[in-house]
């Protein structure tokens, strides 16, 4: 049990945070929200209810009474006994009620598509809510995918099917989208049906962007998009030659993991094609049982290989490396080609224009997660797209109450955080055209906290192993506060 003063006032909650068990004892506490030092989830410390995400479940509370200058905390043992992940409680809701016969239609099987059907549940909407997406599972943790990859899929799953069936959510798994008619509020899929809608969300993600070079379709060149991916990498490149491309996180953690996997040999070399971020070029390459790790900050020629797949990686300096096995991680592009030729309003990117109320410039019709651009805050209003995980859940919860006409704003920090070989890194804000650093701890100890200045105020902070810094700062930013430059340094 955590137990929290705010000012005189006593609560008592769940001492882990239901997303990945971090002790929240360690957290940040700002009036009556409590954040979580590791991944930035919020909680209100009376209630126990979600104030910010990636967390799905609420904290636990209990009874507090004070007699004598002695306080005192009433629980049930057997909650208190239960194993961590099950002693967080989750929002009360409503489901389906065959006399309501509005439908919301969300495209999309992510996170985005998640939360905003479990809120309009809780909510007490009780018409009719499908998930409709092109993937075969329930929705998943797609973080996990490049940082344990031996697991099943149903070591990923955020909800159970069961969960989804009690709370009358339709999963439509194996559905995928391919236009969408607006005046009539029906969506055509690739198998020939359709569906009409009260409301739309259209979460439809992001896909992993594809090389360009001669080569790019030999197999065994892979990208990371689902658990069978996952699954499918580990086997082929476990004792072979594997050339990542890319220096994004995931390209990163998929390094660490497969050098770091069972111990066995990797005598492979990393390639990367863009420059790496600050936070990942302050950390070492592991190398294990000979197996090289090599950054190569150089342009791309050709793939080479034959039938049985790549064999070689060519770089522009003419530079051959033996390639069993790539895996491209070069950035990711927005799944809307389907809205192509409809007069939704996307951006040169193809993402989804949207207000902070989630909502399109087509009436009842709301977008969410990676798919959109969406007006920052810490930008000044202006618009970018954001893949945070955190970020897409904030969506879907706002998309939800909007689509019941309760006219509330985004209003959120983004967040995000990974580990690698034990250090964690985590950033909070937006950096988007940054002109200005400040730099707190050191580079070469691997302890530090960057502040990312625009126009004078801190926009964005970044950190390795200086937990709770990036989750203070932004309840700070969360609050409105301006953190200038002179109090950053």
């Amino acid at each position: 049990v955590l137990l929290v003063r705010n000012k005189k006032e006593f609560s008592a909650l769940g001492s882990k945070c239901p997303h990945y068990g971090a002790p929240l004892s360690k957290g940040v506490l700002r009036g009556e929200r409590l954040r979580c030092p590791l991944h930035g989830a919020c909680f209100n410390i009376k209630t126990g209810d979600i104030e910010e995400y990636p967390s799905l479940d609420c904290l636990p509370c209990f009874k507090v009474t004070v007699e004598d200058g002695k306080v005192f905390v009433t629980a049930k043992k057997k909650v208190l006994t239960l194993p961590a992940i099950t002693e967080h409680k989750q929002h009360p809701g409503l489901g389906r009620c065959l006399l309501n016969r509005d439908t919301m239609l969300l495209l999309g099987g992510g996170v985005a598509a998640l939360v905003c059907a479990e809120t309009l549940r809780q909510e007490g909407f009780t018409g009719r809510i499908i998930m409709a997406t092109k993937e075969k599972h329930v929705p998943y943790d797609k973080s996990k995918l490049s940082k344990k990859m031996n697991l099943k899929a149903g070591d990923v799953y955020l909800r159970k099917p069961e969960f989804l069936n009690a709370h009358g959510i339709e999963l439509w798994t194996e559905k995928e989208a391919v236009s969408v008619d607006f005046q009539k509020q029906k969506v055509r899929f690739m198998d020939g049906s359709s569906q009409k809608y009260n409301q739309l969300l259209i979460a439809t993600g992001s896909h992993s962007s594809s090389l360009k070079v001669p080569g790019a379709d030999l197999q065994n060149v892979c990208i990371l998009q689902t658990p069978e991916d996952s699954s499918k990498i580990l086997e082929l490149a476990t004792g072979k030659n594997l050339v990542i491309v890319g220096a994004s996180f995931i390209g990163t953690r998929l390094e660490f993991v497969l050098l770091t996997w069972k111990g066995k040999k990797f005598p492979r070399r990393r390639v990367q094609a863009h420059a790496c971020s600050r936070l990942t070029l302050s950390m070492p390459f592991p190398c294990r049982n000979g197996g090289s790790c090599l950054p190569v900050r150089q342009g791309w020629c050709r793939l080479s290989g034959g039938k049985k797949g790549v064999t070689e990686a060519v770089l522009a300096s003419g530079e051959k490396l033996p390639a069993d096995v790539v895996v491209v991680g070069i950035g990711v592009f927005p799944n809307s080609a389907f809205l192509k030729g409809t007069s939704i309003t996307r951006d040169d990117s193809g993402a989804i224009l949207v207000d902070l109320h989630m909502q399109t410039n087509i009436p009842n019709v709301f977008a969410a997660g990676d798919v959109v651009s969406f007006p920052v805050a810490l930008l000044n209003g202006d618009h970018s797209s954001i893949h945070h995980q955190q970020v897409a859940e904030a969506h879907g919860h706002i998309a939800a109450l909007n689509m019941l006409k309760k006219e509330k704003q985004l209003r959120t920090v983004p967040f995000f955080w990974t580990t690698m070989l034990g250090k964690s890194i985590r950033y909070a804000g937006c950096g988007k055209g940054y002109t200005d650093t400040v730099v707190k701890g050191s580079l070469e100890q691997q302890k530090f906290l960057i502040f990312y200045i625009r126009d004078g105020f801190v926009t964005a902070a970044a950190s390795l192993n200086t937990d709770p810094m990036v989750s203070l700062i932004a309840e700070v930013l969360y609050s409105g506060k301006q953190i200038s430059k002179e109090e950053a340094e």
